[in-house]
């Protein structure tokens, strides 16, 4: 579970530290905790554990086959009030508002737990498998099957694209978030990124979701496109053309794929990057706790599981992220681990996070 050597230490998010055992339920979470031999041999005992038995072959395929119903439901029990919004995106991710002003009032350093945490008791909370402080906003993405809005918008896409016409054509800095959910991202870059230039795109699996944004009294078409995608349809269109793109974010979505399907979507999603431009993720590590609390019966292969809800999610390494943008053609700007010990101080209790965060950039000509 060590980070490559090569990886210097987390800067932004690394500065409170557990350095005395003492001092364990004085704050909710506590930076770069390094785990023992004896921990990780017990975790990875645990994954082999809930790994022994897999779900068999039909079960696989109706958890495929069905995958946008399982996250319309998602969204129409929870809607908007389940995931928090992502106020810090901005000192993880810089380039979401690259003139933010100092003055901004989230937490510099510890504004991923108290942004987005209901309060501390609810620290762990998990309905099916989600886990208010596992995804952010967990973040439904493709499967199976082409939606009827998208599949209508599919020529008048083709068309404006041939005449140079689409939605943010006019825009000079332009952002796609890949699996939107409910606007928990897009809506805080929307409010902290000013620049005129500033065009986001935002496309989701499920139906509802897009609805969700597109219902949002924040939602203003002038600075922002929700649309609905299925990026494991390769056919599937992109209301942009190639290399039009400043940034793509990826946040607790990749994991959400079937694994054969991933590489060739990275591998799509790179043609949409002007030369210079980036591929941000946040997603699941390996040993995460979310991976330690499934039962047997709930993996569908290795590292990939099911949740109660039929939704799905696979855990990460960073070697396994680094080969499929690699493999894209982009280079390694950033491939951390985020290893949080979280604390519960009404319920005494700890529990261990397991994020990867990764910055990948299409090269600029010579």
């Amino acid at each position: 579970m060590a980070a490559p050597s090569e990886e210097r230490p987390r800067r932004r998010f690394g500065q409170r530290l557990l350095t005395d055992p003492a001092r364990l339920f004085q704050h909710n979470a506590w930076d770069n905790v390094e785990w023992s031999e004896e921990q990780e041999a017990s975790a990875r005992s645990k994954v082999q554990e809930n790994s022994s038995q897999l779900l068999p072959q039909d079960k696989q395929e109706e958890y495929e086959v069905n995958a946008k119903r399982y996250w319309d439901d998602f969204y129409k029990i929870h809607e908007n009030g389940f995931f928090k919004d992502r106020h810090w995106l901005f000192t993880e991710f810089p380039e979401l508002a690259p003139n933010r002003s100092s003055s901004y009032n989230g937490d510099p350093l510890h504004g991923f737990n108290n942004k987005e945490e209901p309060s501390s008791e609810g620290l762990g909370r998990c309905e099916n498998g989600h886990c208010s402080l596992e995804t952010r906003t967990e973040c439904p993405l493709c499967r199976a099957g082409l939606c009827t809005q998208e599949g209508a918008a599919q020529e008048h896409w083709g068309l404006t694209h041939s005449a140079g016409d689409y939605p943010g054509s006019a825009a000079s800095y332009r952002v796609l978030e890949v699996g939107c959910g409910a606007g928990n991202t897009v809506f805080p870059i929307l409010q902290t990124n000013n620049d005129p230039g500033l065009f986001v795109y935002c496309c989701d699996f499920s139906t509802t979701a897009v609805d969700l944004v597109q219902n949002n009294a924040e939602y203003d078409s002038s600075r922002c496109f929700a649309f609905v995608h299925d990026l494991c349809n390769d056919q599937s269109p992109f209301p942009m053309p190639e290399e039009s793109l400043d940034i793509v974010i990826l946040i607790f979505v990749l994991s959400a794929i079937l694994p054969e399907k991933m590489q060739g979507i990275v591998t799509r999603l790179s043609r949409l990057l002007k030369p210079g431009g980036m591929i941000l993720l946040r997603d699941y590590g390996r040993y995460d706790l979310a991976q330690l609390r499934f039962k047997k019966g709930q993996c569908l292969s290795e590292n990939f599981y099911v949740r109660g809800d039929g939704t799905r999610v696979y855990f990460f390494t960073q070697d396994e992220l680094d080969h499929l943008f690699t493999t894209a053609g982009l280079e390694k700007i950033q491939n951390l681990v985020d290893r949080r010990l979280q604390v519960n101080r009404g319920k005494q209790m700890t529990m261990y996070r397991v994020w990867i965060q990764c910055k990948y950039r299409k090269a600029a000509p010579p």
